[in-house]
């Protein structure tokens, strides 16, 4: 008969500061230590001195008062994780908030674990592919990346994860957004999305809204993590898109100024560039000896009036593998998604990306820039322009139509060589805005009608050869075709 090992201690609340209960009366403290209160009501210790113990509620069933007794046992702060949680909307406490009953938990992770080693590594290799023509082409995402998104508000920050999302159908990778502060109508909004797009069969949602209390909001991120470990450990593919890092920011702050810690930087505590880089460091590919899973980190940070020299986004562009900066300007233009070409970076590189897109859209970030730039000159000249910058405006007006791209309608990686090699093949040079949207939008049908093959070679091969190349020129010469009929019975028409 063995008997199992219990120790618990009794303190009294002495004092309530919102979301922090001094308690005294410990004898014995740790940090991260569960401390219970009443019938349902949890705490976790953040902060102790000789005389009393300061405690985080993260669940309040039962309202606390001073005078209260709490309860101390050597718990460790775990999270129940499995199969089970996929398809399913959860609190960073593990309870559902879907309404479809309890959740089966295959085991049990805890939320502050220590990152895996650099010898549980390996160097990235394999595409996560996001549907986002934009970012697979220039900006290529690999899996075990940890890719900061900037921009300020209303800008399409929360569509780069959403897309990358619904992209992920068929692709056997779990996906996990979690929401941290955000208000419920946000969030019924990307619920409704999830279900009309099928994201439940791979995804879950962990979400602490802007009504819970701060204790849970300072979780959610961490919770998220280890979900995402519990996947990564059995060798699969996992993405989280956190939404977003500056309200947990923010939380946090709260959090230590009630605790009475001194402020630094904007009000900030001297810790907060530890609080975010030991959750991003958990991101990583790991090793074929532990399984080659990996964990794939999209963090949205939201800024004010385009500062990326504030306080968290720039302790998060110093910690993460790269940054999509979206420009409220090109929002106000029309270019959708609105990525700055200029500020954005991914540090992994190309050796992630398919040799085919690699090849075609190497030229395509100085072409795109140069655009830019050409277009603000010839706004200013007012004299008369010459015939080589007329083709370079027109060219760059084709490629800032194949760029934009609707939200929740992802790109697959076939349909994007094939569109990126008519650019590159210079077959749209003469093509209006309307004729570019109709090739994009008639591509997929076109080929799966005309040509499926072509799709199964790309996906298998991913490299151009001079068989690929006479293929890709037959869809594109018979899609032209039929693009230039389309536009000239529908000009006939109107």
């Amino acid at each position: 008969m063995s008997i199992k090992l219990q120790y618990t201690e009794v303190g009294i609340v002495k004092a309530i500061r919102g979301c922090i209960v001094i308690v005294t009366g410990f004898s014995n403290c740790i940090n991260g230590q569960l401390i219970h209160f009443g019938y349902g009501t949890v705490g976790m210790v953040v902060g102790f001195t000789e005389d009393e113990a300061q405690v985080l509620i993260l669940k309040e069933a039962d309202k606390i008062r001073t005078g209260m007794e709490a309860v101390a046992s050597i718990e460790p702060l775990v999270t129940p994780v499995g199969k089970n949680f996929i398809g399913r909307i959860v609190n960073p406490l593990g309870d559902p908030l879907d309404g479809l009953g309890a959740i089966q938990s295959d085991a049990m992770f805890p939320i502050f674990p220590e990152s895996p080693p650099i010898l549980d590594r390996q160097p990235l290799s394999k595409t996560l592919e996001t549907g986002i023509k934009v970012l697979d082409a220039m900006i290529p995402i690999g899996r075990g990346q940890r890719e900061l998104i900037l921009g300020d508000k209303m800008t399409g920050k929360t569509t780069f994860i959403t897309d990358t999302i619904i992209n992920q159908k068929g692709a056997d990778v779990v996906c996990i957004y979690c929401s941290i502060g955000k208000a419920r109508a946000s969030m019924a909004k990307v619920v409704q999305l999830f279900k009309d797009h099928g994201c439940f069969d791979y995804s879950m949602i962990v979400s602490a809204a802007a009504s819970s209390t701060p204790g849970q909001q300072y979780l959610s991120p961490y919770v998220a993590c280890s979900l995402g470990e519990f996947f990564m450990k059995q060798g699969k593919d996992v993405f989280i898109g956190f939404d977003d890092f500056t309200k947990h920011a923010w939380c946090y702050r709260e959090i230590s100024l009630l605790l009475g810690r001194p402020p630094g930087r904007d009000s900030y505590p001297g810790d907060i560039f530890y609080l975010h880089s030991k959750m991003i460091e958990r991101a990583c590919y790991l090793s074929k000896e532990k399984g080659a899973g990996s964990m794939t980190f999209f963090p949205i940070v939201e800024i004010l009036e385009g500062d990326l020299t504030a306080f968290v986004p720039s302790n998060l562009v110093s910690m993460t593998d790269g940054q999509i900066y979206l420009s409220s300007q090109l929002f106000g233009e029309g270019q959708k998604p609105s990525l700055d070409l200029g500020l954005s970076v991914s540090r992994v590189g190309s050796k992630v990306q398919w040799h085919a897109i690699k090849s075609l859209s190497g030229p395509l970030r100085l072409e795109y820039l140069q655009y830019r730039e050409l277009l603000r000159l010839s706004k200013l000249k007012t004299s008369g322009q010459s015939e080589e910058m007329k083709q370079k405006l027109k060219r760059g007006a084709v490629l800032t139509a194949i760029l934009r791209q609707d939200k929740d309608t992802p790109v697959c990686q076939e349909m994007q060589v094939l569109i990126f090699y008519a650019f590159h093949k210079k077959h749209m040079n003469d093509y209006t805005t309307e004729q570019v949207n109709l090739f994009q939008d008639s591509c997929l049908d076109y080929t799966k009608k005309n040509k499926p093959e072509l799709m199964t070679i790309l996906r298998e091969r991913r490299k151009l050869d001079p068989e690929l190349e006479k293929m890709l020129e037959e869809v594109i010469k018979g899609l032209s075709a039929e693009v230039l009929t389309r536009t000239k019975v529908k000009d006939d028409l109107d």
